[in-house]
């Protein structure tokens, strides 16, 4: 072979190793891959009771998160035995469970919605999509119930939902449903609400350093509060059409959030429980859900690979070192109500299995094996 083409070879054989390099972020250090990790922590999460919602006997939003997670890997996998144990794991929910189903008059019961509508894509269920769907409408319209928020007829007569209040958290539980819902219908109703509602938050909630606040009166930049913000952004940007009106401007919040996020990730991957606090603790809910934006990022072109793509894979790597013998992932922080006091955030206690942190290992495994 002549060298110029030799060269010419060579170069292109590079080209196409580093292109899948960055694509697919491996290869994994022995039991990293994200299909072995995707299916310890679905395996920890199939034999386990509903959690719930507080004081109300209904399933909480940490185990729809996980839920959805677990059908979305089965469905990458193509393992349709798993995909059958998923959906009949939502049977009695359909029958004699069905008190268990939250009403969707909070952002935190209506984005129940989005498991019984990836129940739907995956099976055809039609019983899945009407329940599912009914709960992506009711997050609009009229309010109602014994959860409505002080604004809630003001955000309705500007076409929001009825639901905002404007806490980082309710951008990827109104996403989650209503990209759902168009993804199972195609009706761009539903992704033209949720990419309104996105463009509201980032304009009140979004800080010119591209973090947010917990809430407008609470003024600290709360790990996982962030991660439910990320996560959004990112999922949304994955379902909205390509010449959507909104896409530029939440395209440019999720950049630059994140920007500030690599420029606070740690040496070892982690980020912290206060994600510009240093002196706070290594969480692992919060990393879970930035790696899988950075990730998604990276996979989808809207990141350059070669800055996000190594600070993906160490995020990964990182945080899949906390999960126990029994995917238990360890160090997640507890439930956290917002409080205007640094010390509320630095002391919350930490623990392991919780849905908050096993739901966004999952996701992870899903993005690098999309």
């Amino acid at each position: 072979m002549p060298p110029l083409l030799l060269r010419l070879v060579a170069g292109t054989a590079l080209l196409v190793t580093l292109t899948a390099q960055a694509s697919d972020f491996g290869p994994w250090p022995e039991g990293r891959s994200p299909g072995e990790i995707g299916r310890r922590v679905t395996a920890n999460f199939m034999p386990r009771p509903h959690m719930m919602l507080g004081k109300d006997p209904v399933i909480h939003y940490a185990e729809v998160c996980t839920w959805y997670g677990a059908l979305v890997f089965a469905d990458l996998e193509k393992d349709t035995a798993l995909q059958a144990q998923l959906a009949q794991r939502f049977e009695p929910l359909l029958g004699a469970d069905r008190n268990l189903i939250p009403t969707p008059q909070h952002v935190d019961w209506t984005v129940f919605g989005s498991v019984p509508l990836e129940i739907y894509r995956q099976n055809g269920d039609i019983r899945c999509l009407a329940l599912g769907e009914w709960m992506a409408l009711r997050q609009w319209g009229e309010p109602y119930g014994t959860r409505i928020e002080p604004r809630a007829r003001e955000h309705q007569a500007a076409g929001r939902s009825w639901q905002t209040r404007l806490w980082i958290d309710d951008m990827f539980m109104i996403t989650m449903v209503q990209a759902q819902a168009y993804r199972a219908t195609g009706n761009r109703v539903y992704i033209d609400r949720a990419a309104k509602e996105m463009v509201y938050y980032l304009e009140q909630l979004q800080r010119p350093n591209g973090l947010f606040y917990h809430t407008p009166e609470v003024p600290f930049y709360w790990a996982r509060g962030n991660g439910w913000m990320a996560v959004g952004m990112a999922e949304l940007l994955r379902a909205l059409p390509a010449d959507h009106a909104d896409r530029a401007r939440i395209n440019q919040g999720y950049q630059l959030m994140m920007s500030a996020l690599l420029s606070h990730q740690d040496p070892s991957g982690m980020w912290h429980q206060l994600i510009d606090g240093p002196d706070s603790y290594e969480e692992t809910s919060g990393t879970a859900m930035f790696t899988y934006a950075f990730i998604t990022g990276v996979k989808e072109g809207w990141l350059d690979a070669t800055t996000y793509g190594p600070a993906a894979r160490k995020g990964w790597i990182a945080v899949t070192g906390y999960l126990d013998a029994d995917a238990n992932l360890r160090e997640v922080c507890v439930g956290t109500g917002a409080k205007n006091e640094r010390a509320h955030y630095l002391k919350r206690p930490r623990i392991a299995g919780d849905y908050h942190g096993q739901a966004p290992v999952l996701w992870c495994a899903n993005a690098l094996l999309r």
